[in-house]
């Protein structure tokens, strides 16, 4: 029987300032509950730059700069193909450790001077985030609108901004509203409408133009906002139910939705410390970041349960997390929608649209409120709307109230 060589562990080849970096490295990985065939994967790039280090000699302040990407590069070559991409991502976060761990520094890039775009870029980006606090998702927006309105107007090179004119704007306008897949919101004019305050507002145009937008025509829509009645909102909230920790999960935050109508990223923004057991109360991170704190139903509260005991893994503080390592949050609401179509799918039920998102249930709890005899001043406070005209496009659904104000139809003869 031919003896098995044991390769040396990439902590036994480091050198004694970087074993227990190489270390910690590891075991944060393995905490996070990678599989043992990830974990030897990892442990193989780590051990290919220690080697490096080691047979350089070199010390913890010299792993820096040209130095660490010399030794980099050399890790690099003595990969073997197999698997090499997935090395060589995992030498990167290996590397990007021992950079944060302050024993490594990477080589700065050159400074490359800034193009006129792209300082007017920053400078707008700095207005949204610390003049006017908007959310990330907003701000990048904003700025897809900036590059696109400014690429219209002048091209690659910016030019003079005062020569902006309203029938540019009105120009732009019309071709992005005008396209065969319209825009199902007024998104386009208002993210311009904040560019020109800022232009006015920071002295690079000397009139505001702002005032020149045009407001984008858009009836209002001749059906009843989409909603499904109680019976059905069950039975799609328990076909995404398993005993597992996706399984959990998505019931858990279909049951959020459904109980308390929020919205997609208010969801997956939830921490695990903002719900209150012993009071009952949840804790909502809402648009313009504003802060709501509500009731967290029964049901609701004991699905959340479920989840964090027997599912949830990871050390992410954030309530709902993918269920692969290393367990980090979700970066949009898209979770949520996918979830619901499989629900869909699962209970063989006709989707009122055909587009299924996360807003549904959220018009299914206001429109069940309401026939319970719910006021839209209570479906506003639950819905946590800012204006009553938000909460206004339910009153279509109380028939026999609009029937009550609703004027005689004339008859012959000029009586009713």
């Amino acid at each position: 029987m031919p003896w098995i060589v044991r390769k040396p562990t990439a902590a036994e080849i480091a050198p004694d300032w970087l074993r227990p970096h190489c270390k910690a490295f590891l075991q944060n990985l393995a905490d996070q509950g990678y599989a043992p065939a990830t974990m030897r994967t990892y442990e193989a790039a780590a051990r290919l730059l220690c080697q490096e280090v080691a047979r350089r000699g070199l010390r913890m302040d010299e792993l820096v700069g040209r130095t660490l990407s010399k030794t980099h590069a050399a890790a690099l070559k003595a990969m073997h193909p197999n698997k090499c991409d997935q090395k060589r991502y995992c030498l990167e976060r290996f590397i990007d450790a021992l950079v944060a761990a302050g024993v490594a520094e990477r080589a700065k890039p050159p400074k490359k001077a800034m193009t006129a775009i792209e300082r007017l870029a920053a400078e707008y980006e700095a207005y949204l985030r610390e003049q006017r606090g908007v959310s990330e998702a907003t701000i990048y927006h904003c700025m897809r609108f900036l590059h696109r309105f400014m690429t219209f107007r002048f091209g690659e090179k910016l030019g003079n901004l005062n020569d902006i004119t309203p029938d540019d704007i009105v120009r732009f306008l019309c071709e992005v509203m005008g396209r065969k897949s319209p825009y199902r919101d007024r998104t386009p004019p208002t993210h311009l409408r904040s560019l020109f305050r800022f232009l006015f507002w920071s002295g690079k145009t000397k009139r505001d133009l702002a005032s020149s937008l045009p407001r984008v025509a858009m009836g209002r829509a001749s059906h009843l906002s989409r909603a499904l009645p109680p019976e059905e909102i069950e039975r799609l909230v328990d076909a995404v139910w398993a005993p597992d920790a996706v399984g959990r999960r998505n019931y858990a935050m279909l049951m959020v939705l459904a109980r308390l109508g929020l919205r997609g990223p208010e969801v997956i923004a939830i921490q695990i410390d903002d719900i209150d057991w012993r009071a009952g109360t949840i804790l909502i991170r809402g648009k313009g970041k504003r802060h709501d704190r509500m009731p967290l139903p029964e049901d609701a509260g004991e699905a959340i349960v479920d989840y964090i005991r027997n599912g949830r893994r990871g050390s992410s503080r954030t309530l709902f997390v993918s269920n692969k390592p290393p367990y980090r949050p979700f970066v949009n609401a898209q979770i949520l929608n996918t979830t619901l179509r499989a629900a869909f799918k699962e209970t063989g039920l006709r989707p009122p649209q055909m587009y299924i998102g996360s807003h549904l249930l959220r018009h299914s709890l206001a429109t069940d409120m309401l026939r319970k005899g719910a006021s839209l001043d209570e479906i506003g406070d639950v819905l946590r709307h800012r204006s009553r005209r938000s909460t206004a496009i339910y009153a279509r659904h109380d028939i026999d109230g609009l029937r009550s104000i609703a004027r005689a139809w004339p008859v012959e003869g000029g009586r009713a």
